[in-house]
């Protein structure tokens, strides 16, 4: 099938890869996603259920009532132990518990139940009981696959760790994304996104674009290798009528076609995308560099590297961060990549952080601490790591001043206390 052949893997690779884990755990933009997608809508007899959460479904809560509705639809008779802990408002774990055994229920040899856009959920400590305690009741025939960018949050690397869960993604060649570069010597297109954004073609920057959206686009297809028409339109022009948007769309593409030869050779058209079967994808006569993917791919190979190999990616991930995605440019999607690309920075300071305090090293875990609270000062866990630090130091009104700086932050925008955990820790460092 075509998507096969764009995407270099099949669902037997799928299958094999994947064989004895409880969690399959894929990468966003990974070209696992869209085989999944497509085996899902020609085959879904075959024990693949697909739910995608939805903008509104900001909750554990809503996310399961929406994914008990939609699988009723499907199998017919779903979901009475879901609805049951629902209406009964249970906890968390019990919520886990619930769906698992509706899940244990369908009669298939193999389930698999793929969710996507999973991180419009928080990932709060109650959804890691409900994570842990689903889990820890799947039968072996159930298999959960989650789309998700906050791979390096527990629970999932705990998971990893017990061997309860697999990667996939991490297989791109960094310096051409999902795509096979063609081996003769093509014009390089570098692509830097993590800042204001800049092009360079063939050393030459391209500083006209003949409008916002002509730019604008150029980026989305760079950050977006393999897209619909549809998803394209529904993030541009949702408003227009098909017919209209159509128009729009290829003058537009014809325009960063022009921008992109008139460097290269202005007698020649270099195409930044080809369409097939319904996918736009990278074009072949372009050699490509994009500094997000770059940045990503570091991330992602840390994870399940070794500690030296670990330390040596992420310290080149961040060094790699500079700045915010896009960061002068407002539109919905670039917000929302900007969103998880600043998440993903800080994980790599925080992951960066414990290197180093699993090595003794105070300072540098401090510091790389420090950096990932200026990008996500939300972190309670992490000032509760700059505590302990300070307190095992001696530095007790340091450790003091953490904690007070962060209850001042949560009064002031979320206008709650500490958690619990927390406010023992600075009771425990208090009467030191």
């Amino acid at each position: 099938m075509v998507q096969e052949a764009i995407t270099k893997v099949t669902l037997e690779s799928f299958r094999e890869r994947s064989s004895g884990k409880k969690v399959v755990l894929l990468y966003p933009w990974t070209n696992y996603r869209t085989l999944f997608l497509t085996y899902f809508y020609e085959n879904n007899h075959d024990g693949l259920l697909y739910y995608r959460i939805t903008e509104d479904q900001t909750s554990l809560t809503a996310c399961l009532s929406g994914l008990m509705q939609e699988l009723e639809k499907m199998q017919g008779s779903f979901g009475t132990a879901i609805k049951t802990a629902l209406q009964g408002r249970k906890k968390a774990a019990q919520l886990g518990e619930a769906l698992a055994y509706d899940l244990a229920a369908i009669k298939s040899d193999q389930t698999t139940l793929y969710i996507d856009e999973l991180d419009r959920i928080p990932f709060d400590g109650e959804f890691d009981k409900f994570i842990t305690h689903l889990i820890a009741a799947l039968p072996a025939h159930v298999q959960l696959v989650f789309n998700s960018r906050m791979m390096m949050h527990q629970p999932w690397y705990d998971l990893i760790v017990r061997g309860e869960a697999v990667v996939l993604g991490t297989e791109r060649r960094k310096d051409d994304g999902m795509f096979t570069l063609e081996k003769q010597e093509q014009p390089q297109l570098e692509v830097y996104a993590l800042g204001t954004g800049y092009t360079i073609v063939n050393g030459q920057q391209v500083d006209n674009w003949d409008g916002a959206l002509p730019r604008n686009l150029f980026f989305f297809f760079m950050d977006r290798p393999l897209v619909t028409r549809k998803e394209i339109f529904e993030t541009f022009w949702p408003e227009l009528p098909v017919k209209e948007a159509t128009n729009v769309f290829h003058v537009t593409k014809r325009k960063i076609s022009e921008r992109i030869s008139l460097k290269i050779d202005p007698n020649k058209t270099y195409e930044m995308t080809q369409y097939a079967s319904g996918f736009y994808t990278p074009g072949n006569k372009l050699s490509r560099h994009y500094d997000v993917f770059d940045f990503q791919s570091d991330v992602e190979q840390a994870m399940i590297s070794s500690e030296d190999k670990e330390e040596e990616l992420l310290l080149r991930a961040v060094e790699c961060y500079r700045s915010p995605f896009l960061q002068d440019t407002d539109m919905p999607w670039i917000v929302q990549r900007r969103e998880q690309l600043r998440l993903l920075n800080s994980q790599a300071l925080i992951s960066l952080g414990r290197i180093y305090k699993r090595r003794g090293n105070s300072e540098n875990a401090l510091g790389y601490f420090s950096r990932s609270l200026a990008h996500t000062p939300e972190r309670e866990d992490i000032y509760r790591e700059i505590m302990m630090i300070y307190h095992k130091s001696g530095r007790k009104q340091e450790a003091i001043q953490q904690y007070r700086q962060l209850a001042e932050m949560l009064r002031k925008i979320y206008k709650i206390n500490p958690s619990r955990e927390t406010q023992d820790l600075y009771n425990l460092i208090e009467s030191s």
